[in-house]
């Protein structure tokens, strides 16, 4: 009976927990905007459409980084004589840089 009540304590504390951060954030842009709309500036300065459509493009790439790299660490798990958690890790942290890389290559490249 302790560690039932254990648990739904803790899973009650932390949905409070994000709860209230995420109701301080709202609260916290909300105030923020209303003060710069107050001041004169138009609401279209807040969307922001140019940097939804990288944050997608970067994150998209990272996730096919980290298949690539699960898939890789397989094959390199299976083949060769490294030990399994050695290459899984090495081949998520390397195809997931390599995507960021690239991602930061594509969006300089639509800078220019």
């Amino acid at each position: 009976m302790d560690e039932i009540l254990r648990d739904c304590i803790v899973s009650l504390m932390a949905i409070l927990a994000i709860s209230g951060i995420l109701y301080v954030f709202l609260m916290t842009r909300h105030r923020e905007r209303m003060a710069l709309m107050e001041r004169g500036l138009s609401p279209d300065e807040f969307s922001n459409k140019k940097n939804i459509f990288r944050a997608t493009l970067r994150y998209g790439l990272l996730g096919v980084g980290i298949a690539i790299g699960l898939l890789l660490g397989n094959f390199v798990d299976r083949h060769f004589d490294v030990p399994r958690n050695a290459a899984f890790i090495s081949m998520i942290f390397f195809f997931g840089g390599i995507s960021l890389i690239v991602s930061f290559l594509i969006d300089r490249k639509l800078n220019d």
